[in-house]
């Protein structure tokens, strides 16, 4: 009878053991993923700021370009709501610059190059004349949200080369 309780004893530590090996395995599993996991994560947000950083860097060029007007607003104001709608780590910027994407927004179904060709000339003057108007009618408010556009291109393009 001793046998039998020393073999049952023996079977049970065996089984622990397999047991607690089995279970090391699998936290050592899971480690590796989350590191992975982790790893995979830094890669992505890296990769968004990269991108917001190229996407900035055209930002303030046009935002520059536009202030010593060098490039017209209407275009200026098409391009930067395009960009401005692509970044991946920022959002709302539709409220914070809201003369440039009113502008974009008050020009963009207006025919531009192939179609404007098309368009016959009392056509083109009309469209012409439309976006004259807007702009000029929104120039101050632009002019604002340029400045605010640079200060906060500026700062962000700060913390994204900053950043891990």
């Amino acid at each position: 009878m001793n046998d039998y309780w020393l073999y049952a004893i023996l079977l049970a530590i065996v089984i622990i053991a397999i047991l607690g090996f089995y279970a090391g395995n699998l936290l050592r599993q899971l480690a590796k993923q989350n590191k992975m996991e982790q790893e995979a994560k830094l890669a992505h947000q890296k990769a968004l700021a990269e991108h917001d950083h190229k996407v900035l860097s055209s930002v303030l060029l046009i935002t520059r370009a536009m202030k010593e007007e060098q490039c017209e607003f209407d275009e200026g104001c098409w391009r930067l709501s395009v960009l401005l709608d692509s970044l991946k780590t920022s959002s709302k910027l539709e409220q914070q610059f809201p003369a440039i994407f009113k502008l974009y927004n008050g020009i963009k179904h207006l025919a531009i190059l192939e179609e404007r060709k098309k368009l016959s000339k009392q056509q083109r003057m009309k469209e012409d004349y439309q976006r004259m108007t807007t702009v000029a009618d929104m120039h101050q408010e632009i002019v604002s949200d340029l400045d605010l556009l640079q200060q906060y291109t500026t700062e962000r393009m700060s913390i994204l080369r900053s950043a891990p």
